[in-house]
């Protein structure tokens, strides 16, 4: 990638990372709705096979692989996700709390127009691909009604053993590739957001470790396992994930309380500021899929 690219992709993992912030929103929908989303996922993968090599021993090979690794772009990428997760997560709390009807209304209509920028990634659609999108929608939509708080309640302290954390790594980090419902809500419906808070703001050396390699066993493992199912089933890959981003959108319904909770009510209030923010959202969204597509002269 030439330097003067840097910017723009440093652009584009600012978005991912903001949205990586919004309970039913992850970076892997915003991947998918710029275009970036397979290249994302060729780069993890080639940087997971490059550390199976080393733990085998095979040294050239992982020299090899880590040369196909686009260093600069994954680089920059990281760098905007990592400065939009500490220049908005204030502010985005703020908005959430305080102001969680319309903000809602504006993570709806983002999804909700991503939904139909993912579609037309499926190459050929056909009854098949249709379904998949609908079972998946259905099955995302009636488990994240499970548990009606999207966010936990409760002390921040670890009670559970390392090796809880390092399944909950894992878990959670998938949300970061894979377009739907965020890491933190998945921490949340397992139980483990408030133990990793607590290893966080006590400093947990043994939890924070465990769950750092359980991120890292778990996006290697996930990348790869995508990877080899893109090149094998893209459509109904796509249809799949299409689906994910259809039943998260439970959690991002603007009423009765914004993202705060799964359960679902009735317009009340807001009504019109909401429905315009959320409108003007999808309209973005499709802005910004028009130029990514426009073809370079």
């Amino acid at each position: 990638m030439p330097l003067r690219d840097a910017p723009s992709q440093f652009a584009r993992g600012f978005a991912m990372g903001s949205a990586d912030i919004v309970p039913g929103v992850s970076g892997g929908t915003v991947a998918l709705v710029l275009g970036i989303y397979e290249r994302l996922l060729a780069n993890i993968g080639a940087a997971a096979n490059a550390v199976r090599d080393l733990v085998r021993g095979r040294t050239s090979a992982a020299r090899h692989r880590l040369g196909d690794i686009e260093w600069l772009w994954l680089g920059s990428l990281l760098a905007g996700v990592l400065c939009a997760i500490a220049a908005l997560s204030a502010l985005l709390e703020d908005l959430l709390h305080n102001h969680p009807v319309p903000t809602a209304g504006v993570f709806f209509g983002l999804v909700a127009a991503s939904t139909t920028v993912a579609w037309r990634e499926v190459h050929s659609v056909g009854r098949d691909r249709i379904a998949m999108a609908a079972i998946v929608a259905i099955a995302t939509f009636a488990l994240l009604g499970l548990r009606s708080a999207t966010e936990a309640t409760g002390d921040e302290i670890v009670t559970r053993p390392w090796w809880v954390f390092t399944l909950a790594g894992a878990v959670a980090i998938c949300a970061m590739i894979l377009p739907g419902v965020s890491g933190s809500f998945l921490l949340v419906m397992i139980g483990m957001y408030t133990e990793v808070l607590g290893a966080v703001n006590d400093r947990d050396v043994v939890a924070l470790a465990a769950t750092a390699a359980g991120c890292a066993v778990g996006l290697g493992v996930f990348s790869t396992v995508l990877n080899k199912l893109l090149a094998d089933h893209h459509d109904m890959v796509l249809a799949a994930m299409v689906g994910l981003m259809i039943g998260s959108l439970r959690v991002l319904w603007p009423w009765p309380g914004g993202t705060a909770t799964t359960d679902l009510g009735t317009p009340d209030h807001q009504v019109l500021l909401t429905v315009l923010l959320g409108v003007g959202a999808a309209l973005a969204v499709l802005g910004i899929d028009r130029v990514v597509r426009r073809p370079t002269t």
